[in-house]
């Protein structure tokens, strides 16, 4: 199916709303059913039908139905956030008992549902590093009914090698779920590699203008729906319908904004990398990085996603370098139209410091202004540190 027209046209019945170039936001809660049989017969089969908007509703459908192609799944369900889609998958893979192998250092509020919430329910969970498949396999516990995966995962970016794993989870009859929000279905696809589900925040890339939140599983149309007439209906974590409209208008620019990304990124990373205040940086796509040959065989491109440590130990001069930025935004999360940085050193506080990782470390994300334009700004910053 071409890219052009899952974007621009998949999904999108213009003679059934006016022939509107764009489509409508059906902001209803009801659907009205005209006799009880019609009542009686949604009732019956919901999943498919049109009949509360926390179940399906038209302008959530075209979403879904472009995710849904964009990875290459029979199938797919939108959620109110990425972490609710997170949860809403794992939750439909495991019951009281059973044990999950998770990827170390996962993004945040994935981090918590494992650690926190899940064994709360008498579900175990071993985190591992994915760098080297055979981790996950020497995890494995004959309870064992999922392996977790984000590649790449957050702030520092290791790869797993989605075909290994997916190999073991197939021997011992397991099943998958990747985060592929780092990446966006353009330039991964882990379906394709055999994984089961696959997860988004749409609140990300999809996005691309941080004013919406969502986020979406895909997969194949029997899991799907499971998940529908279980979690989803039962969580109530739902998409509302003008949130599914900007995620709509999001994927319209998606190739473009991610090619200027991608472009943009790299002169950065050319920059820093050569800059003697920078003592390290984290990216798939450098080459120097172990990984990088596992980069180019599951991933099409590089996104804007990079970490950097800064060649210093005095919080102070971190502090200073990421104050005297004049056009990067400190903020959480990613995949605007602006740059951004995330320093890891905002979590420090005198005699409590909990992160695992160096307070000299800074994530960022690039955006859509000019590189040089971004550059001059990390010029005058780092001759401060």
């Amino acid at each position: 199916m071409e890219l052009s027209y899952i974007l621009n046209e998949l999904g999108e019945d213009r003679e059934l709303y006016f022939n509107a170039v764009a489509p409508p936001i059906i902001q209803t809660s009801n659907f009205a059913c005209k006799t009880v049989a019609e009542m009686r017969e949604m009732l019956k089969n919901e999943s498919d039908v049109y009949f509360y908007t926390r179940g399906n509703n038209p302008t959530i459908t075209i979403l879904e139905k472009k995710m849904a192609a964009l990875e290459g799944a029979e199938h797919a369900i939108a959620f109110g956030s990425g972490i609710a889609a997170v949860s809403a998958a794992v939750l439909s893979q495991v019951k009281a008992g059973d044990h999950v192998v998770c990827v170390k250092k996962p993004y945040s509020w994935t981090n918590t549902l494992m650690k926190s919430f899940l064994p709360r329910f008498g579900v175990e969970v071993t985190m591992v590093d994915g760098t080297d498949a055979s981790n996950y396999k020497n995890a494995l516990k004959p309870n064992t009914t999922l392996l977790y995966l984000e590649s790449p995962n957050s702030f520092t970016f290791e790869l797993q090698d989605i075909e290994a794993i997916v190999a073991i989870a197939r021997a011992h009859n397991c099943s998958t779920i990747i985060d592929n929000s780092f990446a966006t279905p353009l330039y991964q696809n882990p379906l394709a590699m055999g994984v089961d589900l696959v997860v988004h925040s749409c609140t990300k890339y999809i996005g691309g203008h941080s004013d919406v939140m969502g986020g979406i599983i895909c997969g194949k149309y029997e899991t799907i729906n499971k998940i529908f007439v279980q979690e989803y209906m039962t969580l109530g974590a739902v998409l509302d319908p003008h949130a599914a409209w900007l995620l709509i208008r999001g994927l319209r620019t998606l190739p473009v904004r991610m090619d200027r990304i991608a472009a943009s990124t790299r002169k950065v990373v050319e920059y820093l990398s050569q800059h003697p205040k920078v003592e390290q940086i984290l990216s798939p796509f450098i080459e120097n990085n172990p990984q990088y040959e596992l980069a180019q065989k599951q991933m099409r491109s590089n996104t804007g996603q990079f970490t950097i440590t800064l060649k210093t130990d005095d919080i102070a001069k971190i502090d200073l370098f990421c104050d005297s930025l004049k056009h990067f935004l400190m903020a959480a999360s990613w995949g605007g139209h602006e740059s951004l940085i995330y320093p890891v050193a905002a979590s420090y506080n005198t005699g409590n410091y909990k992160s695992s990782l160096p307070f000299n470390m800074i994530r960022f994300f690039i955006g859509l202004e000019d590189p040089d334009y971004l550059i001059k700004d990390l010029e005058q910053a780092l001759r401060k540190v």
